[in-house]
């Protein structure tokens, strides 16, 4: 009998974490999804396990979690950044319980996914080596990120846990929430209609979807990734204006309100990361072209 990997993804429910369970299907594996609520009917899967919990009841994490598990990767946490109490809970508490409960049974491998914003104000391109100035960070989201890489990186040095950091930047692909820029540019596109954005003067790195989640499972897999960081991106900055422009074109419709949103003080006009490690150490690099992979986006919001 051929030993099936086991893999648990919190956040499973996820725009991210939903293409995640579905490519781990595909190998086979058994995946069960922990999230705080049901999936949405659009990224439910009919093979996964779904547990609701919540990550920062440590008492109810431990009575849902009976199992042990070949993968974890950590997508969980709220995503209104609006409510920071609940945001810096579910992102750095969470990571702590979940480290916690794994820690006398570990995995072969726990990813924890972080953000772009842990670099705070830091020039791009964005390096690992970089040392992150907690001040700098204007967001609690930013300040949790950071917080919960650095326990899992110190659990890898003084634990021997089984850690790895993945900093992600724009992600996109179908599926994903409409509270999002991409989203929101191509309903208001698609359905021809005015909408509010800033003079998209910003230069952002935008990473398909299927991407991450192969940059994700590369990393489950190689022993070069256990206490590392890693920035996932495609280290090409696009300018905002241009990629409204583009998926307007695409579209064949909409009216953007340049303008309309003052950028905010704390944004950083030019955020992008450098990727050679991830190519280096985990032999992964983007591989869908922007123009396809935003082609794809579009046609499934249709």
């Amino acid at each position: 009998m051929i030993y099936k990997k086991k893999i648990l993804i919190i956040g499973g429910t996820g725009f991210i974490g939903y293409h995640l369970a579905r490519k781990c299907l595909k190998k086979g594996w058994k995946v069960t999804s922990i999230s705080s609520n049901r999936p949405k009917k659009i990224r439910y899967l009919n093979k996964v396990n779904y547990i609701i919990c919540d990550i920062t009841n440590k008492s109810q994490l431990k009575k849902k979690i009976k199992q042990s598990f070949d993968y974890i990767v950590n997508l969980g946490g709220y995503v209104d950044h609006s409510n920071k109490k609940k945001t810096y809970k579910s992102h750095y508490e969470g990571c702590k319980n979940l480290t916690k409960i794994f820690l006398k049974n570990p995995p072969s491998s726990f990813v924890q996914i972080g953000s772009s914003l842990e670099y705070g104000d830091k020039n791009s391109p964005q390096k690992e080596k970089i040392k992150c100035n907690f001040k700098s960070i204007k967001s609690v989201y930013g300040k949790a990120k950071l917080l919960s890489s650095l326990h899992v990186i110190n659990l890898f040095k003084k634990n021997n846990f089984p850690s790895t950091v993945l900093r992600l930047y724009q992600v996109y692909g179908p599926k994903q929430e409409i509270n999002r820029f991409l989203p929101i540019t191509i309903e208001g596109c698609l359905k021809n209609k005015k909408f509010p954005c800033s003079q998209g003067n910003q230069l952002r790195d935008f990473t398909y979807v299927d991407d991450v989640a192969a940059a994700i499972i590369k990393s489950i897999k190689s022993k070069n990734a256990r206490g590392q960081i890693f920035n996932i991106g495609s280290g090409k900055p696009r300018k905002i204006k241009n990629v409204i422009e583009r998926v307007k074109k695409i579209s064949k419709g909409g009216h953007p309100q340049y303008g309309a949103f003052k950028q905010r003080k704390f944004e950083v006009p030019i955020l992008y990361p450098d990727v050679k490690k991830a190519k280096k150490k985990i032999n992964w690099k983007t591989s869908m072209p922007f123009e396809k992979g935003l082609k794809i986006t579009i046609n499934s919001f249709r």
